[in-house]
């Protein structure tokens, strides 16, 4: 079964509101349209009046010269108002077009704006795929609400009342029938188009389910693969559709019944003022052309109705579509900037977490939390799942908000300074980076947009990723495809930190920035670290034994406290956590340390047991390793400036 959604729709009136603010921009194409629009009706409704007079001059009799030049006048005149009529029309469509698309375009870009915005909890909420979908949802929605009210009711609205007008000048009797009748039908259709939109918003619902559902599944296509589900997949997605089906048939035969009983509508006016008329043409008030004005009024009335009735349904299945956008629009943005914030500024790179308390609903996540970080200290945070580590790098980029307490950089609390410029000066490589479906190229540069070919390819050669890039058939060019899927995971490891490389930032934060590596690109990767990592301010989440020894300091976690504190000697000197972390992650690697020491003191007690074959084999290595330093470090970019 799939996760149940709770409902989020916001109302019609919602929807309204928003299109009105965005139409208020473009005062005057809205004015142009309105005259525009009466200018076409009035046409409409003058138009029958000339076939009137025309077919009333046929029914006098023998035609006559007078007569023939009559009709070719009246024709004339008719023939003009037709062209008339659709020049007006060609007009209306030209603004309409341009109006449409300039709305249509800031509806796109201030809902990707806006949504965008959202926090990290928001993403991690939703499905990326339904948000996509109601975005281009919310958009094309606002063309069919707007053609509809500009193209179909309006127009309705005052063909009827000048229709209405003209036969109660002549009969006031078929005019206010006219009339009447027309308001019943349009408060008729109304009523059917309230009845019937808990069905459209459920058909709604279930297709944004449809879409959740297939982007949840094509995103983890590997995942589907690898776990042989494509069976239970697509069990769960017939579920979908066969709730989708369900509501669709709902709604068709809703629709169905509504269109019944509209025909009814239709022959009972149409037979009604037929008979009318038929009645006073007995009594010589009305003449043969009246019947024709008669008829068609009622066929432009007819055809207008109806077309109001179909559009109906399409108008409220735009607001339940556009309601979902609504419903994120109107959803506040959890982490924003304070009322005046001001750019970040670091000088030294000094991060404090004070008196820091955050909680994941009843679950206490960081409970007064304290911990400095001096300017260019390199700090490792450890601790069994569940500690708080990658929170607190979560906090440090704002993607959460601390719920007591304060985080500074360099004494300046970070919920008082703007969110780009904090994230600016922070690089950060999560354990399992996601690219853009991008070149590599972009990728790479993302880290610093402005950065040239040279500085792209310098942070490459840096991170080790320059080689296999070269051995693509694009080279840098080379798309990655969807989250990075075409790379291995150590190729995407590698160019994220290449990204961060050509970021510079002043504080680096890792989250298990090696985790994917294999041991002969982890060596590498590791010594361009130790370059990164110069004159910054560096926090580590990580469990790997040669990246935690490296570091200035450890925090030990547990249950959001930081429980020890030290080097790495000094806290496997105590009976602690961290001591029990080590055995259990280094497992094999203790027994071989003490191993070591003891031919360490071996050695030294028995120092004519050292051959002079392993003296040079050592040697050797260290040439290797230091080789290898110097080359890495002469490819990277210079160490970053303090901002």
């Amino acid at each position: 079964m799939p996760p149940k959604d709770e409902k989020k729709l916001a109302s019609a009136g919602e929807v309204m509101r928003v299109y009105m603010r965005y139409l208020g921009r473009h005062k005057p194409i809205i004015f142009a349209l309105l005259v525009i629009s009466i200018a076409i009706q009035a046409v409409d409704v003058i138009a029958p009046l000339f076939m009137r007079s025309f077919f009333n001059i046929l029914s006098t009799g023998t035609p006559t010269a007078a007569t023939q030049q009559a009709l070719f006048i009246t024709l004339s005149l008719v023939a003009l108002m037709w062209l008339l009529d659709w020049a007006t029309r060609r007009i209306q469509d030209v603004f309409n077009t341009f109006l449409t698309e300039k709305v249509m375009r800031r509806l796109y870009t201030d809902s990707f704006e806006y949504l965008m915005g959202h926090s990290y909890n928001f993403f991690s909420s939703n499905f990326a795929g339904t948000l996509t979908h109601r975005v281009g949802r919310f958009a094309r929605s606002f063309e069919n609400i707007f053609d509809t009210i500009l193209l179909q009711f309006l127009p309705t609205g005052l063909f009827i009342l000048g229709a209405a007008g003209v036969l109660f000048v002549h009969n006031r009797v078929l005019g206010a029938a006219l009339f009447i009748w027309a308001a019943l039908f349009v408060w008729f259709q109304v009523m059917i188009a309230k009845w019937r939109q808990p069905s459209r918003a459920a058909r709604a619902e279930a297709d944004t389910k449809i879409t959740a559902t297939l982007s949840d599944a094509i995103a983890n296509q590997s995942t589907v693969s690898q776990f042989a589900g494509k069976r239970h997949e697509e069990s769960i997605f017939d579920h979908v559709v066969d709730l989708w089906g369900i509501a669709t048939i709902k709604s068709w035969l809703v629709d169905t019944w509504t269109w019944g009983a509209i025909g009814l509508f239709v022959i009972v006016i149409q037979v009604g003022l037929l008979w009318g008329a038929i009645i006073y043409w007995q009594r010589g008030l009305l003449t043969l052309g009246d019947f024709v004005l008669i008829q068609a009024y009622l066929l432009g009335a007819f055809n207008q109705l109806m077309g109001m009735g179909y559009q109906l349904r399409q108008f409220y299945n735009s607001f339940a579509d556009a309601g979902e956008m609504v419903y994120v629009l109107n959803q506040p943005h959890e982490i924003v900037d304070a009322p005046g914030a001001k750019t970040l500024v670091v000088s030294h790179a000094e991060v404090e977490f004070d008196k820091v308390f955050f909680n994941f609903g009843k679950r206490v996540v960081l409970d007064n939390f304290n911990v400095f970080v001096p300017g260019g200290q390199k700090v490792a945070l450890v601790g069994p799942s569940g500690a708080g580590k990658s929170t607190v790098t979560k906090l440090l980029l704002r993607f959460f908000d601390v719920e007591k307490g304060a985080i500074t950089i360099d004494g300046k609390n970070i919920k008082e300074v703007t969110q780009d410029s904090l994230r600016s000066a922070i690089s950060y490589v999560p354990q399992e980076p996601v690219l853009f479906h991008r070149s590599l190229k972009d990728n790479i540069r993302y880290g610093k947009r402005n950065a040239t070919d040279e500085e792209v390819v310098a942070a490459a050669k840096a991170a080790h990723c320059h080689d296999f890039i070269m051995q693509l058939p694009q080279k840098y060019d080379t798309f990655v495809g969807e989250r990075g899927i075409k790379l291995s995971g150590g190729e995407r490891q590698r160019v994220a930190i290449a990204r961060a490389i050509l970021k510079n930032a002043p504080i680096l934060v890792l989250d298990e920035a090696t985790s994917s590596l294999d041991s002969e690109s982890e060596e590498l990767i590791q010594n361009a670290l130790e370059v990164l990592m110069q004159n910054k301010t560096v926090i580590v989440i990580a469990h790997r034994l040669s990246t935690i020894m490296q570091m200035d300091r450890i925090l030990v976690l547990e249950q959001g406290k930081v429980v020890a504190d030290g080097t790495h000697e000094e806290l496997l000197a105590e009976e602690g956590l961290y001591k029990k972390l080590w055995s259990i992650q280094a497992g094999g690697f203790l027994v071989a340390e003490e191993k070591l020491e003891d031919e360490a003191v071996d050695e030294e007690t028995q120092p004519d047991k050292r051959t002079s074959a392993a003296e040079d084999a050592e040697d050797d290595e260290e040439d290797e390793i230091e080789e290898k330093h110097e080359r890495i470090i002469e490819s990277l970019a210079k160490p970053p400036k303090n901002k």
